[in-house]
């Protein structure tokens, strides 16, 4: 399993210049051998695109190639003729099934004139004798960057790569450690993810208290951002200044610490209960096109979901954890309690109508009359549609009053619900 850790150089680092530069000559090598792609498909077609042994032989005397070090620029061709192939394979499914898409599958385009590409060093142009004292150099760089990677029997060096921002850049160094064993039992969790509460957590552990991580700080987060952006911008003419990208990089910052407290504290419950399946909920292009009011369109698509799943992922695998993503349509809808079916997506019988209902925002009342906390329903409901067995008969009567969970600063609150 490969690993990333990351270290932010800004702008008063004492090689950020040096990195500019290098970051600024990768995108001219990228743009020149885009153009010698794009040139070359115009003209002759598919079968005449070079390849990358090819592009390498046409560019590795031109001045754009010889301004990095060559390793990090033979990364930039590599990437470029990924791109294409990678054009090419969409292409072709596209004609198969235009559905998997959003719309037909573009060339490969030009990076901005005064933009910047990312730096790929392979093991080849790193100097890794220092990786024992926690300091690594990569070619023609001289400078040592801290590291908490160890090489060893255990942990094996990747690469490292150095990605533009905003503001500033960011050196990954990945390395690669033993898979953890997935452990098998019947023990499972589910998160439904959410605005108010950024995951609503069940499980059919016995005697499992359901959670409510609390996702109103995030909504802080960008909202606080969202009105000063717009102040900013106004007074800017709508440009993006210095100001405003420091502005972002901070509120950006922020939500990835919270995003991470999160997904630790989910993952460390799971692990000491013993859970080995974690299902999660979420619809394919679920923010395209959302409809759901402004504010909440907002709310709802600046709370990067996705970058949680990645957490939750690779924090998961590391505690010998599976990771299940499950299609989550109706699963508001049906009442957990009573059994009801949960179709799927676009395959909903027409005469299908759930037992209970949601009557307010955070509140589902089953046919019952017994109120639950929508989101832990809901949370219920996306277990069971991946694993309808998960529980037996008569085990639907769990704890449906959850705890809620405040990360404030670095140690989690409870706080008694709902």
């Amino acid at each position: 399993m490969q690993l990333v850790e990351r270290r932010v150089i800004k702008s008063n680092h004492q090689v950020y210049k040096q990195i500019d530069e290098m970051s600024f000559a990768s995108k001219n090598l990228y743009n020149k051998a885009t153009f010698i792609m794009r040139q070359s498909f115009l003209s002759w077609g598919q079968s005449n695109v070079p390849r990358y042994e090819r592009l390498y032989h046409m560019m590795k005397d031109c001045e754009e190639y010889k301004s990095l070090p060559a390793k990090v620029s033979q990364q930039v061709l590599k990437m470029v003729a990924q791109n294409w192939t990678s054009f090419f394979a969409a292409s072709v499914e596209y004609q198969i099934e235009p559905s998997k898409f959003t719309g037909r599958p573009s060339l490969p385009g030009y990076l901005e004139k005064d933009g910047r590409y990312c730096l790929i060093f392979t093991s080849q142009a790193t100097f890794k004798k220092q990786l024992g004292q926690g300091l690594i150099r990569l070619s023609e760089i001289d400078y040592c960057f801290e590291t908490c990677v160890k090489l060893g029997k255990v942990n094996k060096y990747c690469q490292s790569r150095i990605v533009p921002k905003l503001d500033h850049y960011v050196l990954e160094i990945v390395y690669e450690i033993p898979d953890v064993p997935v452990l098998n039992n019947d023990l499972i969790a589910a998160i439904d993810f959410g605005v108010n509460n950024l995951m609503a957590i069940t499980s059919n552990v016995p005697g499992f208290e359901p959670v409510l991580i609390n996702g109103r700080p995030l909504k802080s987060i960008n909202q606080f951002y969202n009105s000063k952006r717009a102040a900013i911008t106004s007074n800017n003419f709508n440009k993006i200044s210095k100001r405003l990208k420091r502005f972002t990089t901070s509120r950006n910052h922020k939500v990835k610490d919270y995003l991470h407290r999160a997904s630790t504290y989910v993952i460390n419950i799971l692990s000491e209960l013993g859970i080995t399946k974690l299902v999660l909920g979420k619809n394919k292009g679920w923010k395209n096109g959302i409809n759901i009011g402004g504010v909440n369109n907002q709310n709802f698509v600046q709370i990067p979901h996705a970058q949680l799943i990645e957490l939750l992922t690779y924090k998961g695998a590391m505690k010998g954890i599976e990771i299940i993503i499950q299609e989550e349509s109706y699963t508001s809808k049906a009442s957990f309690l009573n059994n009801d079916f949960i179709p799927t997506y676009n395959s909903k019988p027409v005469d299908w109508e759930p037992s209970g209902k949601r009557v307010k925002r955070g509140l589902y009342v089953t046919q019952d009359g017994i109120a639950l906390n929508a989101d832990i329903n809901g949370s219920y409901n996306i277990l069971v549609k991946a694993f309808p067995n998960a529980f037996g008969i008569g085990d639907r009567e769990v704890l449906v009053t959850p705890r809620k969970v405040n990360l404030g600063g670095h140690t989690p609150t409870l706080v008694i619900p709902f």
